[in-house]
């Protein structure tokens, strides 16, 4: 593990991206014990603080654990794509609202990806999967509901759909579109839709899940895509002449 002395990058970054690279080639491997904070710094001809920053680092993204005691120090975790997915939605949350994507190309990401999903669901999906997005549309069709509520159910709706594919490394690049660019999404178009017509979409696609149809699921999925576009057009169009003003 090396870094560059002569680099303008912070040492304790240059630190975390050497040990991070090391776990990925193998050379660190699960639950292997770290060097300790005295011989990291050594190693790397640096203070204990820096190092102690640079494992903070890597433990933000889970990609070590701590543990105390005489049998303690740092130790390399066994990731999981589940551990995994906070930190996708974070990820796409900051660049959704840091403009770095358009809401056209989120929505082209976001349905592209779930159109992959919808014909696995449709083979894989188990009972408990369809019971979830049966119980989101119920909740949809509540007298009363908030916004707020109606959009969460929303993505929990497409959340069910997309874990009912059953296939880990999906749900995780869909843990950013359906948790960070969905909400987006609702927030942009929340005023303009059709409860029933999203509703009716929904219960849709249920029914071609259920019925192992993912073809039929893929096509109201662009219906919705559609529908969801053309909301956001309609949104935008009436904000323009109230920001000419």
């Amino acid at each position: 593990m090396k870094i560059d002395p002569k680099s303008t990058d912070d040492l304790s970054v240059q630190i975390a991206e050497a040990i991070k690279d090391a776990i990925m080639s193998g050379a660190l491997i699960v639950d292997e014990r770290l060097p300790s904070e005295a011989e990291l710094a050594d190693h790397f001809a640096v203070s204990r603080p820096t190092v102690r920053e640079a494992l903070k680092r890597l433990a933000a993204q889970a990609l070590i654990r701590t543990q105390r005691g005489a049998a303690g120090g740092a130790f390399v975790n066994r990731l999981s794509f589940e551990d995994a997915h906070a930190q996708q939605i974070t990820t796409s949350t900051l660049l959704l609202s840091m403009n770095a994507v358009s809401f056209d190309t989120a929505c082209e990401a976001r349905f592209a990806l779930e159109r992959a999903c919808a014909p696995l669901s449709a083979l894989r999906r188990t009972p408990d999967h369809l019971a979830a997005m049966r119980a989101e549309i119920l909740r949809q069709s509540q007298p009363g509901l908030t916004d707020e509520t109606f959009c969460a159910s929303d993505v929990a709706f497409h959340r069910a759909l997309v874990d009912g594919a059953d296939n880990p490394v999906l749900s995780y690049h869909l843990a950013g579109a359906v948790e960070a660019m969905q909400p987006l999404m609702n927030m942009i178009t929340f005023t303009a839709r059709d409860r029933a017509r999203i509703i009716a979409l929904h219960q849709g696609i249920a029914d071609a899940i259920e019925g192992g149809d993912g073809d039929a699921a893929n096509r109201i999925l662009t219906e919705l895509e559609d529908e969801t576009r053309k909301l956001a057009r309609d949104v935008f169009a009436a904000r323009m002449p109230a920001q000419a003003v």
